[in-house]
């Protein structure tokens, strides 16, 4: 499995609240390029590209930047990952979206060293096996992971119940009677919870609960696959932008090495729509 895939299925989904609509997205960046990944719970677009499309992109959007393509990335690492991660400290850029065809292009406004800065990710639908990959063998295995859970969980009560029995018939009393419960019944309690909190706890709405209470075991069981992966192939684990030591020593070396051109207006750095 390539970085960049490999690392874009570690990451959990986010909550993107834009003006045009709400969606879930997960990004990946590193000095060789960025994978991301966004659904509105229809469908699913996705782009990764290398160092050599940042640069042309670069070029066509940003005509008074010139930097290394690692400079680009770091900025978009610095923009996307407030925005992704809800941090308290809200991100400087402008984010819109808008929808070509079956393409969705998310754009981002900001200022980079005191001029605009601008760009586009270009999004595609994503291929059935990357949904595949990214949602539905993740959601499968969090399923599995959620009924061990429950059944530990009901083991677990079996054994207080027993624990209760044995100081009842030694003779122990409760001090306060509304702590007393009643022995704890599989069927019976799965029953009432079908009926009773079902609808509540299975409301999916616009991804929202999904990002906001489940997100520990996403990465628990993507990381858990990401293993097994390695184990076939005998890959090692490949860090996030932030994360990456080898990174981290050029994050100051690539952003020092913006070179600011001032030939041309300031208009000549808007975008065409």
């Amino acid at each position: 499995m390539e970085e960049l895939e490999q690392g874009l299925l570690m990451q959990p989904w986010s909550w993107l609240q834009l003006a045009e609509n709400p969606l879930l997205a997960k990004a990946y960046i590193t000095k060789q390029g960025y994978a991301l990944l966004v659904s509105d719970l229809q469908q699913v677009w996705h782009e990764q590209v290398d160092t050599s499309v940042v640069s042309q992109r670069a070029k066509e959007l940003n005509k008074r930047l010139t930097a290394p393509p690692a400079a680009f990335l770091c900025h978009l690492d610095n923009l996307l990952r407030p925005l992704l991660k809800d941090t308290a400290h809200p991100s400087e850029a402008i984010f819109s979206c808008d929808r070509v065809a079956e393409a969705l292009i998310l754009r981002v406004r900001s200022e980079l060293s005191g001029l605009p800065f601008y760009w586009n990710f270009h999004c595609i639908l994503a291929s059935p096996s990357l949904v595949s990959q990214h949602l539905i063998r993740p959601l499968m295995g969090m399923s599995l992971a959620l009924q061990c859970h429950v059944k530990e969980l009901a083991t677990l009560l079996r054994m207080k119940d027993l624990e209760i029995q044995d100081y009842q018939e030694s003779g122990a009393m409760l001090s306060r009677g509304r702590l007393k419960t009643e022995p704890f019944e599989e069927d019976a309690f799965l029953e009432q919870f079908m009926v009773e909190k079902l609808p509540e706890a299975c409301s999916i709405g616009n991804g929202r609960p999904f990002v906001m209470h489940l997100q520990s075991l996403y990465v628990a069981v993507t990381k858990q696959e990401v293993q097994v992966e390695q184990k076939h192939q005998g890959t090692g684990y490949f860090r996030p932008y932030a994360e990456n030591s080898a990174v981290k020593g050029q994050e100051e070396e690539a952003t020092g090495a913006l070179q600011l051109t001032c030939c041309g207006s300031a208009a000549e750095d808007v975008p065409e729509e």
